[in-house]
C-alpha cells in the first residue's frame, strides 16, 4: 500500500516508534519524519528526514507540497510536567502546531490528520473510575487545557470544513526504546531503568496512585488502526478514550520484584503528584472498541517481562 505520510515531532517518545512502524508497514521512502532537532541515526537513515518547526505554517506547507503528503501525524507537543514550567511556550507549541495542520486539511492540501489527545483533558471533578467517553472535563494543567482546546478544534474543523481528523486520548505510555520526555506518568519508564542500574527507585508519586497506562506497541497499533478505519466508522471527532491497564507504583514495584527480587522502592512525591491526582485511575474505552475494533494486547506482567528482556 502506498501512502505519503509526514510525522511532525518524530523524535519524541511516541513519534520515534510510530515513524518506524509506519515505515515498516508502508514504503519507507514515502514516510517523512520531521522534528525541530536532528533525529537519531535510525530515524534519519531509514527514510526521509526534515528539520521542521511545527509552529511554522509555511515550512510545513513547503514539506507537504514537496513530498505530496496525504496524511499528517502531529506528535509535536510539550508534555504535562514540562508544560507546567513553561506555560506560554507549551500553549504556543501545542495549539499553533494543531491549527497549522488543521488549516492544511481545510485547504485540502492533506487528506487525513492524526492528533493525539491525553487523559490530561480530565480534571479533579471528573469521575475517576472507568471515566466515560463524554464527561465533565476541567483540566487543571496547561497540557490538559491545551489538549481539551485541541479536541474542540478538531471537532469544529470536522463539522465546519469536513477535515478528516482523528484522535485518541493516550494514557501513560511505557517503552524501552526512548527515554521519558517530561510527563507525569514517566515514573513507569524510569523505574525499569533505575531497577537495572541501581536496584532502587525513588518514585515521585505516592505508592497507591492508580493511573491508566499502556505499553507502547499497543499505542502504536491503536493509532494505525484508527487511521486505517473507514471514515464512516469514526463516530467521535474530538478524541477517543483509550485504555489497556491501570496500576499503582506499588503494584509496578511488585511486578518488577518477580524478576528482580532485591529491587527496592521509596516514595518522595513532588509537584507531579497533584497532576496525577487530577487524572482518572481507569478509563472506559467502549466507543473505541465498538467503532474500530480496539483491543489491547499488553497487561502489566507482559509489559514488565518485555521491558526487562529489551533493556
Amino acid at each position: 500500500m502506498q501512502k505519503s505520510i509526514l510525522i511532525l515531532g518524530a523524535c519524541g517518545q511516541i513519534g520515534t516508534e510510530l515513524t518506524m512502524a509506519l515505515r515498516k508497514k508502508y514504503n519507507a521512502e514515502m514516510v517523512v519524519a520531521s522534528d525541530i532537532r536532528e533525529g537519531s541515526q535510525e530515524l534519519t537513515q531509514s527514510g526521509p528526514f526534515e528539520i521542521l518547526d511545527a509552529t511554522n505554517y509555511e515550512a510545513i506547507e513547503d514539506v507537504v507540497m514537496h513530498y505530496e503528503i496525504e496524511e499528517v501525524y502531529l506528535m509535536a507537543a510539550m508534555l504535562s510536567a514540562t508544560a507546567e514550567k513553561f506555560p506560554n511556550r507549551a500553549w504556543n507549541l501545542n495549539m499553533t502546531s494543531l491549527l497549522n495542520v488543521l488549516d492544511l486539511g481545510k485547504e485540502k492540501k492533506i487528506d487525513k490528520i492524526f492528533w493525539p489527545s491525553s487523559i490530561a483533558v480530565f480534571g479533579p471533578n471528573t469521575p475517576k473510575d472507568n471515566t466515560p467517553q463524554s464527561t465533565l472535563m476541567e483540566p487543571s494543567t496547561v497540557y490538559g487545557i491545551s489538549k481539551q482546546a485541541g479536541e474542540r478544534w478538531c471537532e469544529y474543523y470536522f463539522n465546519k470544513y469536513g477535515v478528516d481528523v482523528r484522535s485518541v486520548r493516550y494514557p501513560g505510555l511505557i517503552s524501552w526504546k526512548t527515554l521519558p520526555g517530561g510527563g507525569t506518568t514517566d515514573y513507569a519508564v524510569e523505574i525499569y531503568h533505575e531497577a537495572l542500574k541501581k536496584g532502587n527507585y525513588t518514585c515521585f508519586l505516592n505508592q497507591d496512585t492508580y493511573l491508566p497506562m499502556m505499553y507502547m506497541d499497543d499505542a502504536i497499533r491503536a493509532t494505525m488502526t484508527l487511521m486505517e478505519a473507514p471514515s464512516k466508522s469514526i463516530s467521535i471527532r474530538s478524541s477517543y478514550n483509550l485504555a489497556a491497564m491501570s496500576f499503582s507504583p506499588k503494584e509496578m514495584a511488585t511486578s518488577i520484584q518477580r524478576h528482580k527480587p532485591d529491587f527496592t522502592i521509596d516514595y518522595s512525591p513532588d509537584f507531579r503528584q497533584q497532576i496525577a491526582d487530577s487524572w482518572p485511575s481507569s478509563i472506559d474505552d467502549t466507543m473505541a472498541r465498538e467503532d474500530w475494533g480496539w483491543q489491547p494486547q499488553f497487561d502489566l506482567e507482559k509489559t514488565t517481562k518485555v521491558m526487562f528482556e529489551k533493556l
